[in-house]
């Protein structure tokens, strides 16, 4: 059980997923934070924070104001594209680039470079030929 569990630990897409969950986690961070400290302030160049803190657009409720937490969205959706470029331009590009490499090295070509199949008519022909040798005396 323990062999089997170092080979699945060992294997290559193991290791490189720990690896882009880390560096992911860290590069969000740097992205939350770059978020937070740029685009909060220009949000709020045309949004005023409520009492809170909170900026978004305020909506008079039954119980006072509301506001909705514009800049949270924003935030969210500007650090999710660029973890998601980052990751993407990082670590998935590279190894497809790597794997295609690997791939030309070793010989093995694309699913969609079949060789091209004999037609119908060209197998016939080769039929006929090789029924005409055997049939055909041996010349001496």
């Amino acid at each position: 059980m323990i062999k089997g569990f170092k080979e699945f630990i060992l294997r290559g897409n193991v290791i490189d997923l720990a690896v882009a969950v880390v560096i992911g986690a860290a590069f969000t961070a740097v992205v939350t934070a770059i978020v937070s400290s740029i685009i909060d302030p220009l949000i709020a160049l045309f949004w005023k924070p409520d009492e809170n803190g909170a900026i978004g657009i305020t909506v008079e409720g039954m119980w006072g104001p509301v506001t909705f937490p514009i800049s949270d969205l924003i935030n969210a959706l500007i650090a999710f594209i660029a973890v998601a470029i980052v990751v993407y331009f990082v670590f998935v590009h590279p190894m497809n680039v790597l794997k295609e490499r690997a791939a030309a090295k070793a010989g093995l070509s694309d699913a969609s470079e079949e060789p091209e199949l004999p037609t119908e008519q060209e197998i016939l022909v080769q039929i006929r030929d090789l029924l005409a040798q055997q049939s055909s005396p041996p010349r001496a």
